[in-house]
C-alpha cells in the first residue's frame, strides 16, 4: 500500500502527471449526502457509509466533471455482507442519463466479492462485466480509479486496468461524453438480485453493515455547461489526462489486464451470445487498444 500514500502521482508510470496538481478531494467540502446522513459519518478525508433495516446512505459529490482520473480509496462490508452492494460511480441526472460504474456485490463469510462495472449512455445501460476480486477487500483499503476521457474509460484496481471501453462513436457507438456526471458512493439493500440472483437475502442480525472510504481524489475537468464538451476535451499539462501518452494503455498494463481478466472475469456482456440472441452489441466488434 506504500504508493498509495504518495497521492499525486499518477496511476500511469509517467512525471507528466506531477504537471497537475492534485484536486483537494476532502469529502467535509466536495461531498453532501443525499440521504442516509443520519446513521453515517464524515471526518474530512475520511467517510463511512452505513446501512440498517431503517436505510442506506449515499454522498455525492457538489459538483459534475467532465473526464479526469477519479480515485477512491474503499474498504468493504466485512463478514457476511450478502444481499449488500457498495458503489461507487459516475452519474448524470435525468432519463437519458450517462454513468460509469464500479458495484460491490456482498457475500457470505468467506466467499469472493464480486466487482460489477458497466456503462451507461443516454440512458442505456446493459453493459456489464464482472471479476471476482483477487484479495480480501475488507481487511484493508484499495485503490479504485475511474480514468475517463474522450477517447477512452478505464477501470483501475490497485493500479491494475480491469477494463477498458473506448470511443467509437464514429461507427454509431454510444459513448459518454456530452453530460458532466457527479461522483457517487453510496450502500443499499440489494438482496432483491445482488446474490446469487436475488437468492441470498440480507441477514439483518449482522447489521450495521459499514463501508470505508478515503482519499477520494477527483484529478478531473468542472463540467460548466456544453461549452465544456470542448473544453474538458483540450490536451494540456492542467488535463494532462486527455495527452496521447494516456491515450492507449502501455504494453504492461495491456498483459497486466489481460492476465486479470483471463483469471478473475466471471461475466462479460459482449460473450453472452444467448442474451442478444447472436446480435451482439457494435462495441463488441471493436479493438479495445
Amino acid at each position: 500500500m506504500a504508493r498509495l500514500q504518495v497521492i499525486c502521482l499518477s496511476f500511469f508510470v509517467s512525471v507528466i502527471a506531477f504537471h497537475s496538481s492534485c484536486v483537494n478531494g476532502n469529502f467535509t467540502r466536495s461531498m453532501a449526502f443525499y440521504f442516509g446522513a443520519q446513521h453515517s459519518h464524515i471526518n474530512g478525508d475520511d467517510l463511512q457509509l452505513v446501512l440498517d433495516p431503517t436505510s442506506g446512505s449515499g454522498i455525492q459529490s457538489k459538483r459534475p466533471f467532465l473526464f479526469g482520473s477519479i480515485e477512491m480509496q474503499i474498504k468493504l462490508v466485512p463478514g457476511n455482507s450478502a444481499g449488500t452492494v457498495t458503489a461507487y460511480y459516475l452519474s448524470s441526472t435525468g432519463d437519458e442519463h450517462d454513468e460509469i460504474d464500479f458495484e460491490f456485490l456482498g457475500n457470505s463469510s468467506r466467499q469472493p466479492y464480486v466487482v460489477h462495472t458497466n456503462v451507461y449512455t443516454r440512458g442505456h445501460g446493459g453493459r456489464e462485466q464482472q471479476f471476482y476480486l483477487w484479495f480480501d477487500p475488507t481487511t484493508d483499503y484499495h485503490n479504485y480509479t475511474i480514468h475517463w476521457t474522450n477517447s477512452t474509460i478505464v477501470w483501475y484496481i490497485d493500479n491494475v486496468p480491469i477494463r477498458v471501453y473506448r470511443n467509437h462513436l464514429d461507427k454509431g457507438i454510444p459513448y459518454p461524453n456530452q453530460q458532466g456526471m457527479r461522483v457517487y458512493a453510496s450502500i443499499w439493500n440489494a438482496d432483491s438480485w445482488a446474490t446469487i440472483g436475488g437468492q441470498v437475502k440480507i441477514d439483518w442480525s449482522n447489521a450495521p453493515f459499514t463501508a470505508e472510504f478515503r482519499r477520494f481524489r477527483p484529478r478531473a475537468c468542472y463540467w460548466n455547461g456544453p461549452i465544456s464538451i470542448s473544453q474538458c476535451a483540450t490536451s494540456s499539462l492542467d488535463h494532462w489526462w486527455n495527452l496521447p501518452e494516456y491515450d492507449q494503455l502501455s504494453s504492461d498494463k495491456q498483459g497486466q489486464m489481460n492476465s486479470t481478466r483471463s483469471n478473475y472475469m466471471i461475466y462479460d456482456y459482449c460473450k453472452d451470445t444467448q442474451r442478444y440472441n447472436g446480435l451482439m452489441p457494435g462495441e463488441c466488434f471493436q479493438p479495445e487498444f
